[in-house]
């Protein structure tokens, strides 16, 4: 198949959602089918006002009937429909009726795709804003294997008729990118909000897959959501998936650490341990539904004002062997942190952290742009059904330890503190083997960069390994080529 490389004047800086569909419709080799559920059919829709579709759209359809839903699709496990296994059953059960009924001999430059999407938009009492997923499946080769764009999305809006549309809009930004910016998964993030406002639309998860973002890291791109705005938080799992915030934490006892884990050491280990010990025992904590989250800020990913993402990956690669869930999220303030996990669970939350962090919390310059201040933050954090674990700091120069009941806060937030000390909010951790508070991340960091002997000792033996192997927190960063291919129309 022909391909061409095109300049800036070939297309316009943001085109329009209807130039957008008829570029797709022109184009005498895309062709295939648009399944949606739940929103109407908005993004089709598109193409058909655009004009010259008929070359372009196999089949569209609609199964808003349940059963006809699962007669053709499979019924879940669960008995849901809004789900990422309903949409790629979606995708993989049209894609194979396009490849059964059109002949290849007689197509051989189709490019065959399939657009799905299954999602319920909100409801008449206004509760529920409404969410679904989103995904493309698609070839950019005749008879190469398919590349898939799979999403999902939380809707802002409190109207049914602007969802939709903006569904639409975003339906027809998805199909668009993956076929005239699949060099650059970038710039398919950046995309997906043309003619979109971000408090209109949240995308909280991404992943790419197929020949075409082999060198596509999803926790890269993760990242980018929150990066761009996209989203205040992103979710990826031990095995480098980014996963659903809300499969993950939904009605889950929550145990969350924060840190730069730059790199992991022996005392993130420990806290992690202990903390998780200590947790199991409280009596409203359900052993068999704990989640524990490690999560990292976006501010503490930034260097020198910028988010280094060589140094982003090495954390998260980190993270991932251990065995760990990892969130990235732009949660500065702790109670943010908890207002969130309040979003998907009532049950009891844990906060692990060191006597810093916790010092911080009765901070009031981190409150000032609340107008209720430093009250207004710990009746948020406070409220829910939160327990802070507290890991004690050894002063290096004097050799004084700091537990919950010699820390010292500003004077004005004493009494405050002495009400949630005294209500069992804060609990110190047990059983620390004090040989790692005198282990600091930042003077690990140096040494593993100055080649200096001796840090390994300061890890966990897996982690030490994983860094030496692999050259961590060192290497120069290599990104891969970016090849400004698009499909000839």
């Amino acid at each position: 198949m022909s391909i061409k490389i095109l300049g800036d004047k070939d297309f316009e800086a943001v085109p329009s959602i209807k130039n957008k569909a008829l570029r797709i419709n022109l184009n005498q080799n895309i062709y295939g089918t648009f399944a949606e559920i739940g929103a109407g059919q908005e993004t089709v829709r598109n193409f058909f006002r655009a004009g010259g579709s008929s070359g372009t759209i196999a089949k569209a359809m609609s199964a808003y009937d349940k059963d006809f839903s699962d007669a053709i699709y499979g019924i879940e496990d669960d008995r849901r429909y809004v789900t990422e296994s309903r949409l790629q059953k979606m995708l993989d059960h049209e894609t194979r009726l396009i490849e059964n009924r059109i002949v290849r001999e007689k197509h051989p430059n189709k490019l065959f795709f399939t657009y799905a999407n299954t999602v319920t938009t909100i409801d008449f009492a206004k509760r529920y804003k409404g969410h679904g997923w989103v995904g493309i499946k698609y070839q950019l080769r005749p008879n190469e294997e398919y590349n898939k764009i799979v999403l999902h999305i939380r809707f802002k809006e409190s109207d049914a008729r602007l969802q939709q549309n903006t569904l639409g809009v975003l339906g027809t930004n998805l199909i668009y990118a993956a076929f005239y910016a699949h060099n650059n998964a970038r710039q398919i993030l950046v995309d997906l909000y043309d003619h979109i406002d971000k408090d209109r639309l949240e995308i909280d998860t991404i992943n790419f897959s197929g020949p075409a973002f082999k060198n596509v890291d999803n926790r890269l791109m993760s990242l980018q959501l929150v990066k761009n705005g996209a989203t205040n938080a992103v979710m990826f799992d031990a095995n480098a998936n980014n996963v659903l915030p809300a499969k993950v934490l939904y009605k889950k006892n929550i145990l969350a650490l924060r840190g730069s884990f730059r790199p992991v050491t022996k005392v993130n280990e420990d806290m992690y341990d202990k903390s998780l010990a200590l947790f199991e025992k409280e009596s409203k904590v359900d052993k068999d539904r704990i989640e524990v989250i490690f999560e990292i800020t976006l501010s503490n990913l930034r260097s020198d004002g910028e988010i280094d993402e060589e140094d982003f990956m090495d954390r998260a690669k980190l993270l991932c062997s251990l065995g760990h869930t990892v969130m990235i999220s732009n949660f500065q303030e702790y109670y943010k942190l908890v207002e969130y996990f309040s979003e998907y669970t009532k049950e009891r939350i844990g906060l692990a952290m060191g006597v810093n962090n916790l010092v911080d919390i009765f901070d009031e310059k981190y409150y000032r742009h609340l107008s209720g201040g430093i009250l207004e933050a710990f009746g948020k954090l406070f409220y829910k059904d939160l327990r802070v674990y507290l890991y004690p700091y050894k002063d290096p120069k004097t050799g004084k330890i700091t537990t919950s009941d010699n820390l010292k806060v500003h004077p004005r937030m004493k009494e405050l503190y002495k009400f949630f000390k005294l209500n069992g909010r804060v609990a110190d951790l047990e059983n620390i083997d004090e040989s790692n508070l005198e282990i600091f991340s930042r003077e690990v960091l140096a040494m593993i960069a100055n080649d200096e002997d001796g840090w390994e000792k300061m890890l966990p033996e897996k982690t030490a390994q994983m860094i030496k192997d692999m050259k961590l927190f060192k290497r120069e960063y290599n990104k891969p080529e970016e090849v400004n291919l698009y499909i000839r129309n």
